[in-house]
């Protein structure tokens, strides 16, 4: 560790990002990654010393923020002692947290795939008192999502099923489990990419786009020096929002001038459709063009994951902030001061960038999940858990397994079903619902966002939960175990249970750290219901 006198001043105890996480990881007692130190540089929570090519950092200034920033111990006194911080997985970084094929699409309200290892798994754990699960099992859920309890079955060897009333779930969910010709893919990929760079060569976008792009970079440059600014909004040297607003206006004179030079069609003619209203004119024709061209595949399985790519890219390419991207307050058409990253943003005039990022990104992710893949089956089917006749969907598409299945029947449930009156599952996909023309069943949404949390809700959210376990209960072993995900905020899961004719046995009570585009500083926890027969 080296000892430094930084610019004259008196000698302190300097460190570069290298020693910085070795240090970290001894002081936390867990993993702390350059990565997470180069976080904490670029948002300014501790100040950077020495150049950009060797930047250095005060080792009592680190520690001073760790000590301040003591998760557990502020977690515990907010939501109660009875924490579970084993269960937080603090330990894991964030490329383990979204490993292989659970980032092939975003999801909200999906959990980590580390929490359902830890039901699932039969590997020895200090914290773990119980085995519930073994290879070679059936696992079942019934509220699917974006088929992370599949995933994980496979990886630890057992078979798994699914079912879930989204179609578009349901084809997320199946590309992730499912074994593709990944050369074909690449290929198709390929041909593509090459289709959609010639069509831009008809546009004037692209060039647009990169003029843009250069103008920001120097005017940020000049106005929004990172990660200086950011520690001088929170030290109360500039007042944000007036200074912002000045900057902002300021560099519309810039855009506007661009916009006219290249002249780009900001605006599209309708507003009729989700697509209309949020994506820009030349980010909408390239959407078309591509789905144009991924018809004409051939190959199911490969127009799956093209399918899933396109979609992917298309979210990110939406016409919002970076701050608006969950929740979609208004289309944004011009360069805007972005809060997020302490400057002038603009939204997205091409899909190419993510289009290509995300291809790349997907071809590795299957490649990588091939490696841990074993020999079992997952399937995720389209339905509604309540009154769905599993068998007699699995014997239509596996016979084989269905011969296992009646004979074996599922050893238990892990699932997050949705949570009451908090997202509207069909309409945060609505994008590709209107791209690919599946069919939105939002009526058979248990506790959508768009009934409200009120006694009406609540009642038939009960009603929906018990009838689906009621339901699944038909196909499961008779020493089943049934471990549900939930912020049970309003304690309905006993009346659940009891309507069920089920038991909860055992609740874990987990903080739920790293959440996916919500408010991080708000301490939030979740509860495992673990269940059994009456």
């Amino acid at each position: 560790m080296s000892q430094l006198t930084f610019f004259g001043k008196e000698e302190e105890k300097l460190i570069n990002l290298k020693e910085a996480s070795v240090w970290a990881s001894e002081y936390l007692n867990r993993k702390v990654t350059i990565s997470n130190i180069s976080y904490l540089l670029q948002y300014g929570r501790i100040r950077k010393y020495g150049t950009n090519g060797n930047p250095l950092i005060n080792i009592e200034e680190l520690k001073d923020y760790y000590e301040s920033y003591d998760r557990e111990k502020l977690w515990k006194n907010k939501l109660g002692e009875d924490l579970n911080w084993h269960l937080s997985f603090v330990e894991y970084t964030e490329w383990e947290r979204t490993k292989h094929v659970h980032r092939l699409h975003p999801y909200k309200g999906k959990f980590i795939p580390q929490l359902v290892e830890y039901f699932l798994d039969s590997h020895t754990d200090e914290f773990k008192q119980q085995t519930y699960f073994h290879k070679g099992d059936i696992v079942l859920d019934p509220f699917c999502g974006s088929g992370t309890t599949l995933v994980q079955s496979n990886e630890l060897g057992m078979h798994a099923i699914g079912v879930d009333i989204s179609a578009f779930n349901v084809m997320i969910s199946n590309v992730k489990v499912e074994k593709h010709n990944i050369p074909k893919l690449r290929e198709a990929i390929h041909n593509i990419t090459l289709s959609l760079g010639k069509f831009q060569k008809t546009r004037s976008n692209i060039a647009f786009e990169e003029n843009l792009l250069s103008e920001l970079a120097k005017f940020n440059y000049k106005y929004f020096p990172s990660p200086e600014y950011k520690r001088k909004v929170r030290r109360g040297e500039i007042k944000e929002q007036e200074y912002a607003k000045d900057k902002e206006q300021k560099f519309l004179s810039i855009y506007f001038d661009l916009v006219e030079q290249y002249k780009i069609k900001v605006k599209q003619d309708k507003y009729n459709s989700f697509l209309d209203k949020w994506f820009l004119s030349p980010v909408r024709e390239e959407i078309d063009f591509v789905f144009n061209e991924l018809k004409k595949e051939d190959n199911d399985n490969v127009k799956k994951i093209l399918a899933t790519i396109l979609s992917r890219t298309v979210r990110s390419c939406r016409a919002t902030t970076h701050a608006d991207l969950a929740t979609l307050k208004d289309p944004v058409t011009t360069t805007y001061y972005c809060k997020k990253h302490g400057k002038i943003c603009k939204p997205i005039f091409s899909i190419k960038g993510w289009w290509q990022r995300y291809t790349i990104d997907t071809l590795n992710r299957l490649k990588e999940f091939d490696k841990l893949r074993t020999e079992t089956f997952q399937i995720c089917l389209t339905g509604d858990s309540r009154t769905m006749d599993i068998y007699e969907e699995i014997e239509k598409r596996n016979p084989e397994f269905a011969k296992i299945l009646l004979k074996q029947k599922i050893k238990g449930i892990f699932s997050s079903p949705p949570y009451v009156g908090l997202i509207d599952y069909h309409e945060q996909h609505a994008y590709a619902y209107e791209i690919f023309g599946f069919t939105r069943k939002d009526e058979f949404e248990i506790g959508p966002l768009s009934k409200g949390q009120g006694k009406e809700a609540r009642d038939a959210y009960i009603k929906g939960i018990a009838e689906s376990l009621r339901n699944c209960k038909k196909y499961l072993q008779k020493d089943y175990d049934i471990f549900l995900v939930a912020n049970d905020k309003f304690n309905l899961y006993p009346d659940i249970a009891q309507l069920s004719e089920m038991k909860i046995v055992n609740r874990f009570k987990r903080p739920v750290l790293n959440r996916v585009e919500k408010d991080r500083s708000n301490a939030y926890a979740e509860i495992i219901f673990h269940l059994k027969e009456r």
